[in-house]
């Protein structure tokens, strides 16, 4: 569709950078005043909220998604998340380790991408880490772990969800709604939250129908954080060499989405590590979400909020591993905390923010 919207003299990816880019700003507003967090809705102190939160950008997010798919907007026939070989050792390994990763650093992927324009320093180090153990996983010292991990695969018949896509929209939609209205929010907060939900079936259609030009293709993607914070790392590293994509563009926005409205709502605040043992506990959960993102193929966004709506059963294999690991760490934590007096244990169940 981009050859008609008559443009001359920018291409297809270059304006997937700016299009990313607003995509990333209006996430980055509304994550930052809705708390948007998986990890919150899992350990958090108030995890029902959180929960109803994450349920209703969800059913949103699926909705939309199935709607443009629908209308043949968008296919998901030739997507990573629909290949017929299972990689299951990567997704369970993986999203354990990522589920522990964020209960380590008190934030998923996308909550300390947030937070890291609100004046959180913690935020800032550990996506820098996150981001150089994920490039690490994608195409350095770490890739061939991912290869060896990736080759363990469960061969599948269709790597949909067996049965109408209607049905599976239908049910999983309605479960998160009720379960949103019931959550304890205002509907102010599930207002903000269905509109950043709304913003994945946007990324899917707009890259994968308003952008998509056969002479000059684009990456066909939505919200993410793993291989965008990658590209965003190396883009600040090599822009003179590398141009800017979607990813860059969305880390960008983003980043620039949350400080703007922590700003305007003035709840920026700096804030830094408190104890040595702390600062510890968030590089090994940032190395851990780094490696596990990649290898569970997204975070809680990516494979979550953005890949529950493809319907396949790679993106629901990542996400219950990723909860499967937060809760387990969550517990860990807890027993350890419980009995120990020692006050910097205590520190690691407070929220991130």
């Amino acid at each position: 569709m981009f050859e008609s919207l008559g443009f001359e003299n920018i291409t297809a990816p270059q304006v997937t950078v700016f299009f990313a880019l607003g995509l990333g700003l209006v996430f980055g507003v509304l994550a930052e005043r809705t708390g948007f967090c998986l990890r919150r809705a899992l350990v958090g102190e108030d995890r029902r909220a959180a929960l109803g939160v994450w349920l209703i950008a969800l059913a949103v997010a699926l909705a939309g998604t199935q709607a443009a798919v629908h209308l043949g907007f968008i296919s998901f026939a030739d997507h990573r998340y629909l290949v017929a070989d299972l990689p299951l050792a990567a997704l369970v390994t993986g999203g354990a380790l990522f589920g522990a990763g964020m209960v380590l650093t008190r934030g998923c992927a996308s909550r300390l991408t947030v937070l890291s324009g609100t004046g959180n320093l913690r935020a800032i180090l550990v996506m820098l880490v996150f981001a150089f153990v994920a490039h690490a996983t994608l195409k350095g010292v770490l890739a061939p772990a991912r290869v060896w991990l990736n080759g363990f695969t469960l061969p599948l018949e269709s790597a949909a969800l067996p049965g109408a896509p209607l049905i599976w929209t239908g049910v999983i939609a309605l479960g998160a709604v009720v379960y949103a209205l019931r959550s304890g929010n205002g509907a102010l907060k599930l207002a903000g939250a269905s509109l950043l939900g709304l913003l994945v079936p946007l990324g899917w259609v707009g890259t994968g129908f308003i952008l998509y030009d056969d002479f000059d293709p684009v990456t066909f993607e939505s919200l993410a954080f793993t291989a965008p914070m990658a590209d965003t790392l190396f883009f600040g590293i090599a822009s003179s060499a590398v141009p800017a994509n979607f990813g860059v563009g969305l880390i960008g926005g983003i980043v620039l989405g949350s400080l703007i409205a922590a700003l305007l709502f003035r709840s920026f605040k700096w804030q830094s590590f408190e104890t040595p043992a702390q600062t510890g506990r968030y590089l090994l959960g940032g190395t851990l979400m780094g490696f596990g993102g990649v290898m569970a193929g997204g975070c809680t966004v990516g494979a979550g909020l953005s890949g529950i709506p493809t319907l396949s059963i790679t993106a629901l294999a990542a996400i219950l591993s990723i909860i499967a690991g937060g809760l387990i760490t969550g517990r860990l934590l807890s027993a350890s905390a419980s009995g120990s007096d020692a006050p910097s244990t205590t520190q690691a169940l407070q929220p991130a923010e």
